[in-house]
């Protein structure tokens, strides 16, 4: 009996939202740098920040407020990237998200995922994967990325994510995103 509610509660802790994101492997592997910021983070900024008096800011926080998850994850390491490819490929063909747009300029490759929202021009995911970076430099230390994913949840207006972009100093090709 006791293994029938185990087994009970595994399956329906996703319909409540308590599933953790197939890319949350990521976030403790070596050669793996990561930026995680749940919705209790998000909450609090969007609360400091709906006491300022400047237009911009409370737009930032306008469209803060319906994200749940921001992650960030990012690999030099050759092996870690092609399993983030693999991973992506995988979870692209399980979920319900659509290809927006790709942008490939030498050898980088871009490609923007979104999950429709409740409205129009929001979405409730938006996936981003960048490949093939290889001579970026990040940071002070001369760290070469190869792959980085962004993945945002919640309530995405896409006509904003250029306000998101900027404040939380994100890719500014999710920029682009918004022309869907």
């Amino acid at each position: 009996m006791r293994k029938v509610a185990v087994v009970f509660l595994m399956a329906i802790l996703p319909v409540f939202g308590f599933s953790q994101s197939v890319f949350d492997k990521y976030e403790n592997m070596d050669n793996v740098g990561s930026v995680i910021v749940n919705k209790g983070m998000i909450d609090l900024v969007s609360k400091l920040g709906s006491m300022s008096d400047d237009a911009e800011a409370k737009e930032f926080m306008e469209v803060a407020s319906g994200l749940k998850n921001v992650k960030v994850f990012m690999t030099e390491d050759a092996s870690v990237s092609a399993d983030m490819t693999s991973t992506v490929k995988k979870y692209l063909k399980s979920s319900k998200l659509e290809e927006l747009m790709r942008v490939k300029d030498k050898d980088v490759n871009v490609k923007f995922y979104v999950r429709d929202g409740s409205k129009k021009d929001h979405v409730s995911e938006l996936l981003m994967f960048v490949s093939g970076l290889g001579d970026i430099e990040v940071g002070h230390n001369g760290r070469k990325l190869e792959t980085v994913l962004v993945s945002l949840t919640g309530d995405i207006d896409l006509n904003k994510i250029g306000t998101l972009t900027s404040k939380m100093d994100l890719p500014k090709d999710l920029n682009k995103a918004s022309g869907k």
